[in-house]
């Protein structure tokens, strides 16, 4: 295995990591040799990721936390430690970007359940984990963006205002917890993943057809590389800054 891209003695923690880009990314890191932490909210769904992780050799813990609740995040951030004794590599990639009719009908509750979970809730463990790798031997942060960003984003407004706003924490805590801690953002574009379940894919193929550079979504192991790359040691003068995987969305 290339030493660049070699995770052994490593310990990642995925949020969001029982389907999806999560578990791509996770198993892709497993595969090199991590140990990895599993969260979403569902525990069972983490478990069956941790067992395939298992039967690769590597160790795995599954654990449920809602990321949006600051005591369970300190829950987790505590049962990785006490498990693994460290974090080296921390994957912020939960998130929710529920649909709504009309912008005058978002409630607050979704409101704040949206900024809970794609904002507030990758604060704290950059908090934590950042604070925790800056005092030890240093480590990886990653948080997964979106083009709703950096665009316009009909429909989903609350949802690209939270990540504009971790596309800004990514730069802070770059700068907080540097030289020791690198701190980078992929903002994604639209992946075919769960979430795209409840779109209108019709619509979706044609606007891709007509507007990204690669006429298509994208595969949720196609995130798998920019991971792997601001994880290791291959990015490590790779520090405060964003890359785009998005099929070239405008």
């Amino acid at each position: 295995m290339d030493n660049l891209l070699d995770f052994s003695g490593q310990v990642a923690l995925v949020t969001g990591g029982s389907r999806g880009m999560g578990r791509e990314m996770a198993l892709a890191l497993a595969q090199r040799g991590a140990d990895v932490v599993i969260t979403s909210r569902k525990a069972e769904a983490c478990e069956a990721v941790a067992a395939e992780i298992e039967a690769m050799g590597r160790q795995a813990l599954a654990y449920g936390c809602h990321v949006a609740k600051w005591d369970e995040i300190d829950g987790l951030v505590a049962a990785a430690n006490e498990r693994f004794g460290r974090i080296d590599i921390l994957i912020n990639n939960a998130g929710m970007s529920p649909l709504y009719p009309k912008l005058s009908e978002v409630s607050e509750e979704l409101f704040d359940k949206v900024v809970g979970v794609n904002l507030k809730g990758p604060f704290r463990l950059m908090a934590l984990v950042g604070e925790q790798m800056a005092e030890g031997d240093g480590g990886s942060i990653i948080n997964i963006s979106s083009t709703a960003s950096l665009n316009p984003s009909p429909n989903s407004e609350p949802y690209g205002a939270s990540k504009s706003g971790l596309n800004a924490l990514t730069r802070s805590f770059a700068f907080a917890y540097g030289p020791k801690v690198r701190v980078n953002c992929i903002v994604a574009g639209p992946f075919l993943t769960d979430i795209s379940k409840a779109w209108d894919m019709e619509a979706f193929e044609e606007n891709a057809r007509n507007n990204l550079a690669l006429q298509r979504g994208g595969q949720p192991d196609e995130i798998v590389g920019a991971a792997l790359y601001l994880a290791s040691p291959s990015s490590k003068f790779t520090t405060a800054t964003t890359i785009r995987v998005d099929g070239g969305t405008p």
